[in-house]
Parts: structure tokens; C-alpha cells; sequence
């Protein structure tokens, strides 16, 4: 079936700033739509410094910049990865990545209409930050899921990134999910201070996804790069996941704009505006 017609879901994941843990959370999240029996396509949005590969044992033989620089499709890039999940990877170390231009970003857009696999989940791991990527690659997704942790400069940049795209690009609405926390009240203060700070000044909603908490195992994880979530099934973080990945299939089946036309539509809109 063509992704034109197909509704595939599409999820961008992003933060105010890096070391918040995006990218494990995305591959955890990938993996439990997974089990749920989801057909699931992640996007290493990170045009520059692209680590899926990395946090998998992964190695591409082609990345993104290969289909930018007109070597090779989309289809032609795509990897596998635990599970059966599909992973479009990203380049790094390629500083020129960084800051897509009109025609590169025009070129995606053409790619993902040339891209005929069946996939039920698009997640989108953008680059840390308030660039003009992650701007793109937020707005062309429906949803968007906005990770940070307690710390104060993680609170205070995701409050920053969400205030640009609001201010900039007119999105109304985020999911919070909290990283690295001791309990989920932990996890709702952290989230009714950006609520708090962001109903005073924006015009906005902010939904609660959920929390993810700190454990060892995720650290030994990472370092015998695989996702926690595949090696400890069982552990609260890998729970907390799967329901974090639920509540989002589940919220999706009631919004008919999020799909791939709605992607490719808003792919188009910010070539042409961003």
C-alpha cells in the first residue's frame, strides 16, 4: 500500500538540549509499538550527530546524507534493527547537515512520497535545540513529544524550544515526558512547572505522556549498546515505556491529521516557509 494512502502515524521526539536520554527513549518506544504488532520506521533526525546506529551496534553502509547528495533513495538506506523495527540513519560529524536548505528539505519531502514500504509508525528523533531542523522536522510531524529531565537547564530549554515553535510556527500542543526521575511525582512537578510558566504566557496545551525512571540497568544497557528495553523487559523503565507507547497509538486513532499526508504536507510548507 503507498504511504500516500496508508495512515501511518508520525511522532517527533525532540528536547531543549542534549543528554536527556531522546534517543534511548525513541529506540525503547520503537521497540514496544513493535511488540504491540506495529510495522515501525525511525527517522535519525540528528542530520549531524546521528547515534541510533551507535546505540544499537549498528553500521549503515549508507546514512541520509547519501540520499541528500543524490547518491541513493530512502529505500536504499534503510536499515534493520532489533525486533524488525526499520531505521532510516543519520550522518555524523557532518557539520554542513546541520542546516538544511530549501532544495535539501524539498528533496526529503520527494523521497518519503518515493518510499512504498508499509509502516504503521513514523518516529522522528530530532536534534537537540531550537535549530531550524528540529523546527522542520517537529512541524511536519502531528505529534510531538517533548523529553526533559529535572534538571533546571533541561526544564528551562524544553520551555525554550516549545515557546519558539509556538511563537514561530503557531503549534499548539505537546506531550511532556520526564527522563531520569526517582518517582512519577517527581515527574508531574517537573511537568507543572513548564505547564505552569507555559499556560501564563502561551496560548498552548501541554499533556502529560508519562515518565521514564532512573536506572542502573539503562546505563548497562547503553553501554553493551542495546536498548534497555529489549534486554530488561521487565525492569519499571520498560513498563513505563510500553505504556507510554499505548497512550500514544491510543491517542492517535482519534486524530485523523496524524498520518503521512499530514507529514508530507507540512514537509512541504516548511520547505517552502522555513
Amino acid at each position: 500500500m503507498s504511504p500516500k494512502t496508508k495512515k501511518i502515524v508520525t511522532i517527533a521526539v525532540t528536547s531543549g538540549k542534549g543528554g536527556v536520554g531522546k534517543t534511548n527513549i525513541v529506540t525503547a518506544i520503537g521497540l514496544a509499538m513493535r511488540e504491540m504488532n506495529k510495522k515501525v520506521l525511525i527517522l535519525d533526525a540528528d542530520l549531524g550527530l546521528g547515534n541510533i546506529d551507535v546505540l544499537l551496534n549498528i553500521t549503515p553502509k549508507y546514512t541520509l546524507k547519501d540520499v541528500l547528495d543524490g547518491n541513493k533513495h530512502l529505500k536504499e538506506i534503510i536499515v534493520e534493527g532489533p525486533k524488525g523495527i526499520k531505521i532510516l540513519p543519520a550522518s555524523s560529524g557532518i557539520q554542513e547537515l546541520t542546516q538544511l536548505d530549501e532544495f535539501q528539505r524539498l528533496h526529503i519531502l520527494d523521497e518519503f512520497e518515493r518510499l512504498e514500504q508499509d509502516f504503521d509508525i513514523l518516529l522522528i528523533d530530532t536534534g537537540a535545540g531550537i535549530s531550524n531542523n528540529v523546527a522542520f522536522f517537529c512541524m511536519a510531524a502531528r505529534e510531538i513529544v517533548v523529553v526533559t529531565t529535572p534538571e533546571p537547564t533541561a526544564i528551562t530549554d524544553a520551555y525554550a524550544l516549545i515557546k519558539v515553535l509556538f511563537t514561530r510556527y503557531q503549534e499548539k500542543e505537546f506531550k511532556i515526558l520526564v527522563n531520569y526521575v526517582t518517582n512519577e511525582k517527581e515527574a508531574i512537578e517537573v511537568y507543572k512547572r513548564i505547564s505552569t510558566v507555559a499556560d501564563r504566557f502561551l496560548q498552548i496545551s501541554l499533556d502529560y505522556l508519562g515518565y521514564i525512571p532512573k536506572d542502573d540497568m539503562i546505563t548497562k544497557a547503553v553501554k553493551s549498546q542495546k536498548s534497555f528495553f529489549e534486554i530488561y523487559p521487565d525492569s519499571e523503565a520498560s513498563r513505563n515505556i510500553n505504556a507510554v507507547a499505548k497512550k500514544i497509538i491510543e491517542e492517535a486513532k482519534k486524530d485523523i491529521k496524524g498520518t503521512i499526508q499530514f507529514f508530507f504536507g507540512r514537509l512541504n510548507y516548511m520547505g517552502n516557509n522555513g
